[in-house]
Parts: C-alpha cells; sequence; structure tokens
C-alpha cells in the first residue's frame, strides 16, 4: 500500500485524475450528502501482492479504511479549494446580482442558556428581588406567562432548534397582556393603550435585566449592520468559514487570482462566457443533449444556453469601463467568433473612430530649487515658469538667487499621451528699457504615465555665454494613468494593415467598453492616435525573434485571420507586462506562457532569466494553487459544485447567531445569486436542491419557514409544469424524477408538521408558520399548476393529520402527566385526582389551540372541533375508567363535571358535542340520586329538628330553620352551578328544586305555627309577662321563610311556564301570609289580654260596689295618720312598664319591621279597643277616682309609646281613641267639681307634668 506523502509527482498524479473524476462526471452520480468516492488505484493491488509477508485482514482493512479516509480528505479539500476560487471570483467582480436591502430583517435567537437566564431573571422579579415596580395585575400576568410559556417543553426543544427570537417571547407576552388588558374595567384618565405601554416597558426591563441594559442597544445596532449589506471583505471573510478555506489559502488565491485587479476579472469573464457559448457550439454539433420530457426541446435548450450567456454579456457591457472614470459611448459591438450566437449590433462590425479614443491626463509639476545659478547677484528675484505645450503658462514665486527655492505646483490637464513640459528660470530685468525679464535656463521634458514621480535634478540649457554652465533645476513630473488606459510605453512594431514599417512608436492599450479594446499609437503633442487597431479577435502569444527586424529584442505578436501584427520590447518585463495586458484585452481562452528556455531566444547571447520579473511565474505556482487558478471553469460541473455551495452556506446559516428559519442573508443571496448567473445553473436545479437541504433539516427538528419552501417549490412547479411567467422552458427528466420525489417528500413532511403542530408550531411561533404550511399543501396537492384541487380534497388530508394529531397530542399529555402509572397503581380517590388534573391540562391544551392555531384553520372551524372532539374521546376512556373506580353514591367527581361542562358549554362547537353528550350521560344519574339523597335528608332534619328545637335564635330564625334554607340554596346553587348544557333536564331540575323548597318550607311554617301557638299559651296572662324569646325566633322564622320563598321557590322560566307555576307558588306565599297574620293575632290577642286583667281590677272600684266604698273609707281615715300612696298608680306603672319592656322585646328580636309595626298598630287598636268597651259598660257609672287616675295614665302613655315605635297618626287617634280621650276628659272635669283633692296633677291634657 503507497504512502500518500511517499512521491510527490504520484500524489499530484492521483489528485489530478481525482479531481477530474470528481468535478467532470460527479454531479450525476454522486449522492447528494456525499462527495464523490475515490478512484481505485491499480498499483495498490501489486504492491500489495508484491509483499513478502502478509498483515493479518483486520490491520489491512484499517489500513485502508485510513487511506480512504485520507485521501476523501484530501479529495473534499480541493474541491472547496476550486470552488472558493469561483466564489472570490464572484465576489471580486459582480456584474449580476447586487446585494438585496428589502428582506425582511432576521433577529438574534436564543439559546439554552439564554433561556435559562430569562427564566431566573422572571423568577427573580415574581419573588420580589428586583427594583421593578408592578401592581398585582402585572404579576399575575407575568406569573401566568412564566408558568404557561417560559417553562414549556415545547418552548425550550423550539429554542433549542434555533427558530426562536426575543421577538418572538415579547409578541407572545404581548398578546397575553392584550387580553388581560381588554377585560380590565375602564379607569378615568388612563387608557388601556397606556397600561399596555407600561406594561411592555416593564418586560423589557425584566427581559434586559440589570447587567445587560446599556449593553443592548450597541449589540444589537450592529447586528443589524452585518444583516444588510456586507462588504467584500467580510464575504470573503464568510465563504472562508463555510468552505472551511484558512486564512492564507485565500490570500494566495486572492494574489494569484489578482482579485484586486478589475481588468483581469472582467478578462476571467469574458473567456468564461467564450467557453460556454463554444461548449453550446460543440454540444449543437455533437447533438449530445441532457434527456429532456420532450425531443424538440433540444435546440430550445441551445436557444436558452445562448440567450443567458448573451444577457450575461449585456450585462458586462452595460458596466462602466471604470468607476469614476470619464463617460465613453459604449459600442454594441460583435465579437468575431461569436457571430452565430450574439444578436447585438450591426451585421458588419463597427469600427472604431480616432475620436472614441481619446484620452484625457492630469500632470502634477512641482519645482522644488535651482542648483548652479552663480551669474545672477545674491539679492536679485528670480523665478520659474511652467506649461505643457499647447496649454496654459504658470508661474511660481518669486526668490532671492541666494536661496532659489519654492516647492510650487502647478497642475494642468491635456489630451496627449506624450505631451511635452517647458520650465523656464527667469531674473527681473533691472534695465528702464527692458521690456521682459531675463531668461536664465530652460529645461525641456517628456514625460509619459510611466514616468518616474520622484523630483529629480535636470541640467539646464542656458544661454550662450552664461556663466552657469552646471544649472540644474530639481522638479517632479507626475502624470496620471487614465483608468480606462491598460498599459503604455514603447514597442517596435510591424503589421500588414496598421503600421507597416518596423519602427519604434508608443502604444497606449485603451479599454473604451468591457467588450472593446484598442492599441494605439501616439505622437508627440497629438491626442489622437496616428494609428489604432480594434483587439477584437486577435490572440496575442509570444513568438521567437524574427531575425530580419533590427531594434528590440523580446518578440510577441497579434493574430488575426487575415492579419499578424509583431510587436517587440527592448526587456522580458515590459513584455510580459504587454503580453499580460493584451490577453485580458483580447478575451482568449488560451493563457499564453513565454518559452521554458528564454536563453535560446535571445539572439544576442544575453542573459535574459536575470531579468525575468517574478511576473514570470504565477504567484500562486509555488504554493499548489496554480491547479485551481488556471482550471477551465467550463469543464466543471457547477450544478454538482452549487448543490454542495448551497449545502454548506445553509448549514452555515442554521448554525449563526440568527433567528433565520432558513432564509439566507443578503451577501449570501447575493453570492448564490452570482454564482447561478456567471456559472450557468438552471434555477430549477438551485430550488430543487434547496428544497431538499431545507426538507432534510426540517425533518432533523430545525424550524424552517414554509413561505421560504412555497417560494421554491412555486418556482419548481412552474418550471417543470410549463407555466413559468417568462415562458416555456426546457425541462429535463432529470428535473421532473427528482421534483415528483421532493414533491412526496415535502407533502409527507407538511402532514407531519400538521399533526404536530403544537409542537411544529408552539404558542403560534413562527408568526403565521401554519397558516403557510396549509397554504402550501393546498399547492403541493396540486397535480399541476394550473388546475386547483378540490377543497374536499384538501379537507380530507387536513382532518386526517387532525386526527393524528389528537392521538400525538393526548399521548404526550399523558406522559407528562404520567397518568399511565396512576391510573394502574392508585385508590379511586387518586384515580379521581389525576383525572381531574388531566381534565385540566386538556382543556389548556384546546384553550391555546383555540388561542395559537384556530387562526390557521379558520377555513375549516370545524375540522379543529372534531380534532378536539377526537382529543376528548380519548381522554374520554381514562375519565370513565376512573369513574367506574368510585364507590357509590360518592359525590367527589362533581367537579370534574363542573370543570369540563364549563369549558365546553362556551364553545360553539363542542357544546353538545359527542364528548359533552357523553358527559352528560355520566352525571344524569348522579345528579338524580343526589337530589333524591339531599331531599330525604332535608325531610328528615326538619322532622327530627323541629322536634328536639330550642328555638334559640340563630341568624335570621332558629338552628333548624337556618339549617333547612342553607341546604335548600346549597342544593339549588350545586345544581345551577353545573350549568347543565341540555335545556329540558336544566329545566326539569330547577323545577324539581323549587317544588322540593316549596314543600319543605310548608312543613316548617306549619311545624313552627303550631309550636308557636303551644308555647303562647303556656305564658300567663299577668303583667308580668314577658314575651319569650323563642316566640320571638318562631316568628322570625317565618319571617325568615316568606323572604327565602321569594328566593328559593321562585321559577325562572318562559312566560307559559311562569303562568302555570305562579298559582302554585302563590299558596306557599299564602301559607306564610296568613301564618304570620296569625301569630300576630295570638301574640296581640296575648298582650290585650293582660290589659283586660288590668281592668278587672279596676272593675273593683265600680261606684256602687262594697268593695269601692270600703276603699274609699279606708283610705280616707288612714289619710289622717300616714302618708297613703296614690290609689292605682302601682297597677298603671306595671302596666306601663309590661307594655314598654315587651315593645323593646319584639323590637330588638323580631328582624322584619313591617311585620313589627304591623303587630304594634294591632296591639294599640286593641287596647284603645278594650278600654273603650270597659268605659262604654261604665256609661251610667262615674269612675272611681283611682280608675279614672289609672286609666288616665294607662291611655296617655300607650299613646305616647306606642307613637314612639311608629304607630301611624290615623291609627293612633282613630275613632276609638277619640272616645276613650273624650270620656276621660269628662271623667277629669267632673271629680275636679266634686273632689276638693282631684286628681293631683294627672290629667288628659299633654301639657302637663306628670311622672316618667
Amino acid at each position: 500500500m503507497l504512502d500518500p506523502s511517499s512521491s510527490e509527482e504520484e500524489s499530484d498524479e492521483l489528485l489530478d485524475e481525482e479531481r477530474r473524476d470528481a468535478l467532470l462526471a460527479a454531479g450525476g452520480g454522486s449522492s447528494p450528502r456525499s462527495l464523490p468516492p475515490p478512484p481505485r488505484d491499480p498499483r495498490g493491488r501489486e504492491g500489495g501482492a508484491g509483499r513478502a509477508a502478509s498483515p493479518s485482514p483486520s490491520v489491512l482493512s484499517e489500513g485502508r479504511e485510513e487511506q480512504e479516509r485520507l485521501q476523501r480528505e484530501e479529495r473534499e479539500k480541493r474541491l472547496r479549494l476550486q470552488l472558493y476560487v469561483f466564489i472570490a471570483r464572484c465576489i471580486a467582480h459582480p456584474f449580476n446580482a447586487k446585494q438585496p436591502t428589502d428582506m425582511a430583517r432576521r433577529q438574534q435567537k436564543l439559546n439554552k442558556q439564554q433561556l435559562q437566564t430569562l427564566k431566573e431573571r422572571f423568577q427573580a422579579f415574581l419573588n420580589g428581588e428586583t427594583q421593578i415596580v408592578a401592581d398585582e395585575a402585572f404579576c399575575n400576568a407575568v406569573r401566568s406567562y412564566y408558568e404557561v410559556f417560559l417553562k414549556s417543553d415545547r418552548v425550550a426543544r423550539m429554542v433549542h432548534s434555533g427558530g426562536c427570537s426575543a421577538n418572538d417571547f415579547r409578541d407572545v407576552f404581548k398578546k397575553n397582556i392584550e387580553k388581560r388588558v381588554r377585560s380590565l374595567p375602564e379607569i378615568d384618565g388612563l387608557s388601556k393603550e397606556t397600561v399596555l405601554s407600561s406594561w411592555l416597558a416593564k418586560y423589557d426591563a425584566i427581559y434586559r435585566g440589570e447587567e445587560d441594559f446599556c449593553k443592548q442597544p450597541n449589540r444589537m445596532a450592529l447586528s443589524a449592520v452585518s444583516e444588510l449589506i456586507l462588504s467584500k471583505e467580510q464575504l470573503y471573510e464568510m465563504f472562508q468559514q463555510i468552505l472551511g478555506i484558512k486564512k492564507l489559502e485565500h490570500q494566495l488565491i486572492y494574489n494569484a487570482c489578482q482579485l484586486d485587479n478589475a481588468d483581469e476579472q472582467a478578462a476571467q469573464i469574458r473567456r468564461e462566457l467564450d467557453g460556454r457559448l463554444q461548449l453550446a457550439e460543440q454540444m449543437a454539433r455533437e447533438r449530445k443533449f441532457p434527456k429532456f420530457i420532450t425531443r424538440e426541446m433540444e435546440n430550445m435548450y441551445i436557444e436558452e444556453l445562448r440567450s443567458s450567456v448573451n444577457l450575461l454579456m449585456a450585462n458586462l457591457e452595460s458596466l462602466p469601463v471604470s468607476k469614476g472614470g470619464p463617460e465613453f459611448k459604449l459600442q454594441k459591438l460583435k465579437r468575431s467568433q461569436n457571430s452565430a450566437f450574439l444578436d447585438i449590433g450591426d451585421e458588419n462590425e463597427v469600427q472604431l473612430s480616432k475620436s472614441d479614443v481619446v484620452l484625457s491626463f492630469t500632470l502634477e509639476i512641482v519645482i522644488m530649487e535651482v542648483q548652479g545659478l552663480k551669474s545672477v547677484a545674491p539679492n536679485r528675484i528670480v523665478y520659474c515658469t511652467m506649461e505643457v505645450e499647447g496649454g496654459e503658462k504658470l508661474q511660481t514665486d518669486q526668490a532671492e538667487a541666494s536661496r532659489p527655492q519654492w516647492g510650487t505646483q502647478g497642475d494642468f490637464t491635456t489630451t496627449h499621451p506624450r505631451p511635452v513640459v517647458k520650465v523656464k528660470l527667469f531674473t527681473e530685468s533691472t534695465g528702464v528699457l527692458a521690456l521682459e525679464d531675463k531668461e536664465l535656463g530652460r529645461v525641456v521634458l517628456y514625460p509619459t504615465s510611466n514616468s518616474s514621480k520622484s523630483p529629480d535634478l535636470h541640467k539646464m540649457i542656458v544661454p550662450k555665454n552664461s556663466q552657469d554652465s552646471d544649472l540644474k533645476i530639481k522638479l517632479a513630473v507626475r502624470m496620471d494613468k487614465p483608468p480606462h488606459m491598460k498599459h503604455c510605453g514603447y514597442l517596435y512594431a510591424l503589421g500588414q494593415k496598421v503600421w507597416k514599417r518596423w519602427k519604434k512608436r508608443y502604444f497606449v492599450l485603451v479599454q473604451v467598453s468591457q467588450y472593446t479594446f484598442a492599441m494605439c499609437s501616439y505622437r508627440e503633442k497629438k491626442s489622437e492616435p496616428q494609428e489604432l487597431m480594434q483587439l477584437e479577435g486577435y490572440t496575442v502569444d509570444y513568438t521567437a525573434p524574427h531575425t530580419g527586424l533590427q531594434g528590440g529584442r523580446m518578440f510577441f505578436n497579434a493574430v488575426k485571420e487575415g492579419d499578424t501584427v509583431i510587436f517587440a520590447s527592448d526587456d522580458e518585463q515590459d513584455r510580459i507586462l504587454w503580453v499580460q495586458a493584451m490577453y485580458r484585452a483580447t478575451g482568449q481562452s488560451y493563457k499564453p506562457v513565454p518559452a521554458s528556455q528564454a536563453q535560446k531566444m535571445n539572439p544576442k547571447g544575453g542573459d535574459v532569466s536575470a531579468d525575468i520579473s517574478p511576473l514570470y511565474t504565477d504567484r500562486g505556482q509555488k504554493h499548489g494553487m496554480e491547479e485551481f487558478i488556471s482550471a477551465n471553469p467550463c469543464k466543471f460541473d457547477h450544478a454538482f459544485l452549487f448543490q454542495l455551495l448551497q449545502r454548506q452556506t445553509l448549514d452555515h446559516r442554521l448554525n449563526d447567531s440568527y433567528s433565520c428559519l432558513g432564509w439566507f442573508s443578503p451577501g449570501q443571496v447575493f453570492v448564490l445569486d452570482e454564482y447561478c448567473a456567471r456559472y450557468g445553473v438552471r434555477g430549477c436545479h438551485r430550488h430543487l436542491c434547496y428544497l431538499n437541504e431545507l426538507i432534510e433539516h426540517s425533518e432533523n427538528g430545525s424550524v424552517i419557514d414554509p413561505t421560504l419552501l412555497h417560494y421554491s417549490f412555486a418556482f419548481c412547479a412552474s418550471h417543470v409544469h410549463g407555466n413559468r411567467p417568462d415562458g416555456i422552458g426546457t425541462v429535463s427528466v432529470e428535473e421532473k424524477e427528482r421534483f415528483e420525489e421532493i414533491k412526496d417528500r415535502l407533502s409527507s413532511l407538511l402532514e407531519n408538521q400538521i399533526s404536530h403542530f403544537r409542537y411544529c408550531f408552539p404558542f403560534g411561533r413562527p408568526e403565521g408558520a401554519l397558516k403557510a404550511t396549509l397554504s402550501l399543501l393546498e399547492r403541493v396537492l396540486m397535480k399541476d399548476i394550473a388546475t386547483p384541487i378540490p377543497a374536499e380534497e384538501v379537507k380530507k388530508v387536513v382532518r386526517k393529520c387532525l386526527e393524528k394529531a389528537a392521538l400525538i397530542n393526548y399521548t404526550r399529555l399523558t406522559e407528562y402527566a404520567k397518568i399511565e402509572e396512576a391510573m394502574n397503581q392508585a385508590t379511586p380517590a387518586r384515580k379521581l385526582e389525576e383525572v381531574l388534573h388531566l381534565a385540566e391540562l386538556c382543556i389548556e391544551v384546546l384553550q391555546q389551540n383555540e388561542e395559537h392555531h384556530s387562526e390557521a384553520f379558520a377555513w375549516w372551524p370545524e375540522l379543529l372541533a372534531e380534532h378536539a372532539e377526537k382529543f376528548l374521546s380519548l381522554y374520554s376512556v381514562d375519565m370513565d375508567s376512573a369513574l367506574e373506580a368510585q364507590p357509590q353514591d360518592s359525590w367527589d367527581s362533581f367537579p370534574l363535571f363542573q370543570l369540563l361542562n364549563n369549558s365546553l358549554r362556551n364553545d360553539t362547537f363542542l357544546c353538545n358535542g359527542k364528548f359533552h353528550k357523553h358527559l352528560q350521560e355520566i352525571f344524569v344519574p348522579m345528579v338524580i340520586r343526589y337530589i333524591d339523597l339531599m331531599e330525604s335528608s332535608i325531610a328528615q332534619s326538619i322532622h327530627r329538628g323541629l322536634e328536639q328545637e330550642s328555638w334559640q335564635p340563630v341568624n335570621n330564625g332558629s338552628a333548624t330553620s337556618e339549617d333547612l334554607f342553607w341546604k335548600l340554596d346549597a342544593l339549588q346553587m350545586f345544581v345551577f352551578d353545573l350549568h347543565w348544557p341540555e335545556p329540558e333536564f336544566a329545566h326539569h331540575l330547577e323545577q324539581r328544586l323549587k317544588l322540593m323548597a316549596t314543600d319543605m318550607i310548608e312543613a316548617c311554617v306549619k311545624r313552627t305555627r303550631i309550636a308557636f301557638e303551644v308555647k303562647l299559651q303556656k305564658t300567663n296572662k299577668s303583667t308580668d309577662l314577658r314575651i319569650p324569646s323563642s316566640l320571638c325566633t318562631m316568628f322570625n322564622v317565618l319571617v325568615d321563610a316568606k323572604k327565602q320563598t321569594a328566593k328559593l321557590c321562585i321559577l325562572e322560566g318562559g312566560q307559559e311556564f311562569a303562568s302555570q307555576w305562579q298559582q302554585y307558588h302563590s299558596k306557599i306565599d299564602d301559607l306564610v301570609e296568613e301564618t304570620v297574620k296569625e301569630i300576630i293575632s295570638l301574640l296581640v290577642s296575648k298582650v290585650v289580654s293582660v290589659l283586660e286583667g288590668v281592668l278587672s281590677k279596676l272593675s273593683r272600684y265600680d261606684e256602687g260596689t262594697f268593695f269601692s266604698s270600703l276603699v274609699s273609707f279606708t283610705v280616707k281615715a288612714a289619710a289622717k295618720y300616714v302618708d297613703v300612696p296614690k290609689p292605682g298608680m302601682d297597677l298603671a306603672d306595671t302596666y306601663i312598664m309590661f307594655v314598654r319592656q315587651n315593645q323593646d322585646i319584639l323590637r330588638e328580636k323580631v328582624n322584619e319591621e313591617m311585620y313589627i309595626e304591623k303587630l304594634f298598630d294591632q296591639w294599640y287598636s286593641g287596647s284603645m279597643k278594650v278600654i273603650c268597651m270597659w268605659l262604654a259598660d261604665r256609661l251610667d257609672l262615674q269612675l272611681h277616682i283611682y280608675q279614672l287616675k289609672t286609666l288616665i295614665k294607662i291611655v296617655k302613655k300607650t299613646y305616647r309609646d306606642f307613637r314612639l315605635q311608629g304607630v301611624m297618626e290615623g291609627t293612633l287617634n282613630s275613632k276609638t281613641y277619640d272616645t276613650v280621650h273624650s270620656r276621660l276628659t269628662v271623667e277629669e272635669a267632673t271629680v275636679s267639681v266634686t273632689d276638693a283633692g282631684g286628681l293631683q296633677g294627672i290629667t288628659m291634657k299633654d301639657s302637663d307634668e306628670e311622672e316618667g
């Protein structure tokens, strides 16, 4: 086995063979992801057979693999170097493409470390560790953003794939807070836009953190510049990184290719275009075409080649000769050798006139000093003049003869390639009659563009008899080289049509346009050439010396059909420079090479090799770059090379710091466009390769913009189906086959992405990507470019994808929740807890789908609903399993129903859908069973509670009533919170609960009425009666029942049903009202009976009775000896105290003011009626003074007390009261007349002062 480095010659031969095989034939037979395989070396087998001892097979295998690896690496390296040469030429001299400035700017991507830092910053804010002031609403928004978005595994995967930028994170937060802010109430003086901008500013502050606050703007500015436009140096550096080219290799290629020489690059382009036309000619002659889908496309293919080259030639021709140079009239000329293909210009060749090649030069003349001036006194004034013959004259400043120094510069312009410059030295004449200054000396110079530009001493011509025989002047003459003058100098020339005499002339090579050059000879002081020769169609080369020609040592010639021009220079370096300049101008494919034996070409025997410039040898040859520089681009498979270039560029782009989504940068687009145009890469091939690479990256997890896929696919589809905007083009069989293959792959990729839409486009990122994916899928499903696919077929494919998506989403959700483990080995309660948690996750998934992806499926909203139903049907399996495991009469599963139902009932498509109905079917028996049990429980609690009721006040009633009303309300609220979606069953539940509440309240009211009457009967009828709190509690129970009836027993339904229900509901209302009236009547009767007892005691003082006489005698007799208390006042005071205390008890312990007022009204009216009847019974009798005093006090205090309790004036001043008042007033007047002692201040008059 041969060592790759054992022989330099053998290695070079091997590598040459590999390069030819790889670059000429590898484009069609190699895998798109690998370089061409190395050719077999027949010498390897012979070398192996000649060994005396054979190593083991494993050693041989390892050695062979190592050699193959080294050869493969070397082959790849050489391929990259060759490719870089082509790219460098595209960058150095572009003439087709420009860097686009209208591309969307790509954002900096986020990496794992930045995501982790971002999580820490938001966690620090939520923990209160930052100085950012925020309200609770903003904190809640940030917490939701942190928990749902930042901590999501899908976001982490997207960041890992390089498809997430800081802008994506900010957009997601902005959408979240827009929803929150819209739901906030309006605040005067604070608009919601202000709140949004404030929240976004706080988000930015959290995102940046403290340490990056100052650095961020600078970094963004730099990234924006590098993303928009790149210089040539930056482009070179970029593609060095892309292709793995070392800096030294780039420098060698740069120098060897003369990339900084625009003339050399333009000449290279002309040679390449000529080569492409020659290949087209050869293909047309030999009829060797690629295989096309129709035979008619073969001739069309040749026309395509011709038109593409013609376009490139026109582009090159349209470039100015040199930036900033004078504008020439560009000649649309024909290349003679390309007359069969070019279509520019007239039938005959357009000849240049002498005026077309007039040049413009700028001269700078700097006069430094004069030396050897002796004939003039030191104090005399001297100065110099300078002129270009035929132009203006300039003068220097004046100087003393002792120091003739100036440093003055004069600027001139001329059209003479060989101008005459005259400089004269003068001194001022002192004579009176002198008309001109005296000339001391002069010098005449003949500068050219090749002359020395440094200051030199020149001997001046002095007048006769001058003492200054050695007068010299130091000056510099700088004559510029116009951009369109490519070379100049003295040559000997002899031609058949021009320069017919062999003599030395001054020649200038002038470029008129990108395709027009002329060799011109000039005389002194002439702006137009004496003779000129267009170099169109000539071929320049080195020649041997011509012995018959005298003058000139180094010969070369320019040959054309029917003409030969011989040139000769005085040295070899000048000849090389001339040949190189003319080689670039002629555009010939043959590169002249000087003879290897320079000594034989020198008839005089001089040593020429010593004078040869380093330019004689190509500058890259010593470093192994010669083969890459001199390689003919027309012999390479540029389709394969471009495929490699585009692949490497895309890999580099996806790994840079931008979230590019597969889009190239403007600089990369520019280089790729230029390469395709310059080297004839077909557009369909370019986009097919691009699609292939994008699909492969997308399959490997990278985020690729579907819009980009759409652009390339649309281009290829229009090309293959013959519907290109620029007309029908040729379509090869390979292109069509590759397009169909890529179409199938793309279709599979898109269907897979739609099936994984939640993970390929998390939270709707990249924005609009899912919608673009669906649009692209519709385009891919089209059979051709013109026939639209039926909407049902697209819908069918999308439905299938969404069915898969449901299974994928639910499977990943259960894996995340670890539901399988929990369901297999868990208690029923644990299973229910896991299913409830899983339901929350499912609802969150559906909400996110609606929020972030529904817009993309706006064309088929029912498909997204079907996807949700499929997703929920998978969940129903786990839900049913968990519910079946629950024990009987367990109500812990109702929160699950409420959670799911609250989510589903608000969805237009899912409400009463398949899963929703299944959910109702499961819970209908449970709800009915629960209500049955609750009804039985409440009925039992009423029975037991009222039997054991102590009637202690509890809130608005008793313990039993409070428990009853709470249970009824809780049951109704529970059923209401279920928000049963099916209207009929929901109405049935409501009706049943209202009827139940009516029955329960009715039972409670009746039992309370009975208990009230029993308790009231047990109380006494004396003034010691104080209404027990239990009676007040019972009263409150009835009052509360009245209130609860309105809440618990009124049915909310339609008018028809409301009218039917009103009859039933009015019964319970009437019952409660009647019961309240009854207990008020019972209570009034009880308290009035106390008054009757008081009056019965007063009846003993009736006139004419024995007890009355006895009491009167006894009091009078005792009054003579002791102070006897006022008779009858204790009884009145006791009764008044009874009334007041019971009023206070009722006022304090009865909750309803309206019923208290009714009670007091009836109490007052009853009291006045009893007194009135008592007085009516004694109409014929005069009241005893004690009776009168007691009644007056009772009536007056009763009137005042009930007035204070709010009894209305109409009730207080009733006819009964007026009757009582009149009787007592009359009795009072009678007593005042008959009894000297009187009533002792007790009177019916309001103004009288009495005891309280």
